[in-house]
């Protein structure tokens, strides 16, 4: 059997919190694409390593 790298999942609530955004936040961000997530079931997980490296993106400015 292969082995599976080990990785983290976070809910969007733990991805909220670190980020210190919304869920709506969140939820928009996966739905855009700008931060990928895995669906199971009805909810969303978002890889950790995915948050670390949004946290990392310069910001932009919108507007």
């Amino acid at each position: 059997m292969a082995e599976l790298p080990d990785v983290r999942f976070l809910t969007v609530a733990e991805v909220a919190e670190l980020m210190r955004v919304s869920k709506m936040t969140v939820y928009r961000l996966v739905h855009s694409g700008e931060l990928p997530a895995v669906r199971f079931g009805r909810s969303y997980r978002v890889p950790e390593s995915a948050v670390t490296e949004a946290l990392q993106r310069p910001i932009t400015d919108v507007g």
